[in-house]
């Protein structure tokens, strides 16, 4: 179960260091993909369930990594908020994401930069804290 979960915090770390090259190098392909969230019931529920496989792997590998104590709240705070989200009806999600997207948008290279810091972040905790396996 840990290296399943240690595949999916990798993998998850290295979709986010790599989002701030579409961002840099293609932004319209980067707003696209971030309006794609919630943009339907589908959408919303992939997204969700996606969430919660992080946020579980991220819970489950907590232990081994560099910070556990952190990366295991940050793996619930995923869980919950995705738990949260998936109890009320996906329109408010999607509501949400269009009052909230301009603002991404707008920031989008500042946004970049905190996934690269995130994905870097995640990547070192699994790595640093007992290796891959």
């Amino acid at each position: 179960m840990s290296v399943v979960a240690a595949v999916v915090v990798v993998a998850f770390g290295l979709s986010l260091v790599a989002f701030p090259g579409v961002a840099f190098s293609k932004p319209a392909i980067a707003e696209r993909l971030l309006s794609a969230f919630a943009s339907s019931a589908r959408a919303h529920y992939v997204e969700q369930a996606v969430r919660l496989l992080i946020g579980a792997a991220l819970v489950v590998r907590s232990p081994t990594m560099w910070q556990p104590n952190m990366f295991w709240l940050v793996g619930w705070a995923i869980v919950v908020s995705s738990a949260v989200l998936l109890s009320v009806p996906w329109q408010w999600h999607r509501r949400l994401a269009e009052r909230l997207l301009p603002l991404l948008v707008r920031h989008l290279r500042l946004y970049a930069v905190g996934s690269f810091v995130f994905g870097a972040l995640l990547l070192y905790g699994v790595y640093a804290g007992g290796g891959a396996a």
